[in-house]
């Protein structure tokens, strides 16, 4: 079972450790804000604040948000980064795929999104594995329409709408089924017994315990 460690190159201090832990992926939250691919989970709520569901407000001042070139230098040629693309706008994708050929020409990485139109962007990118995300029911039933229609690279889904006949259907078009978030022994057992290909947690020594 792969080991992701959710959210972990968000700063570069946590990218180094889960790159040293040994981690199968690391992901990073990558969003366009005033033409800076920004690294953070966080939502900008206009130039000053950010919000996110576990810290609540922020200001900017306060806190120190990488940029996607920042964590791409630290990751340097390891090909295990994995880059969540947040947003609606489908720019921000051109971005981080120019950035990937200037700055990681032929080195692999993992690109997911919501939003699906935005992996077009890298479908010149041979060494790029795009993975559709679902985080809803109404997501989860457009991406089993797709899946239909043939094979993808991997999906990456919400561990609570997985279900067994749920991962039969999505193994007819993937080897690579990601689950989220997987936080606890007992969502970890669950992931087990679906037969996911791999987990996304931001429990560090639980990952630890998989990979070794």
């Amino acid at each position: 079972m792969l080991a992701v460690a959710h959210r972990a190159g968000n700063t570069l201090a946590g990218l180094r450790a889960a790159l040293a832990a040994g981690v199968d992926l690391v992901e990073a939250d990558v969003h366009l804000y005033r033409g800076a691919l920004e690294v953070r989970h966080s939502r900008a709520i206009g130039p000053h604040l950010y919000w996110d569901r576990t810290t609540g407000v922020t200001r900017r001042r306060d806190i120190v948000v990488p940029e996607l070139e920042d964590v791409l230098a630290v990751a340097g040629d390891d090909p295990r980064m994995m880059l969540d693309l947040k947003g609606t706008s489908l720019a921000v994708a051109d971005r981080v795929a120019a950035t990937l050929r200037e700055r990681r020409p032929g080195v692999p990485v993992a690109v997911c999104t919501k939003q699906w139109r935005m992996l077009d962007a890298f479908a010149d990118l041979d060494d790029a594995r795009r993975l559709y995300s679902a985080a809803n029911t109404r997501q989860l039933r457009r991406l089993l329409a797709l899946t239909r229609g043939g094979r993808v690279d991997g999906v990456s889904i919400r561990l609570r709408l997985l279900t067994p006949p749920v991962m039969a259907e999505l193994r007819r078009a993937t080897g690579l089924i990601l689950a989220w978030s997987v936080d606890t022994e007992q969502e970890l057992a669950r992931a087990r017994q679906l037969g996911v290909t791999g987990v996304i947690s931001k429990n560090m020594p639980m990952l630890s315990r998989l990979v070794t």
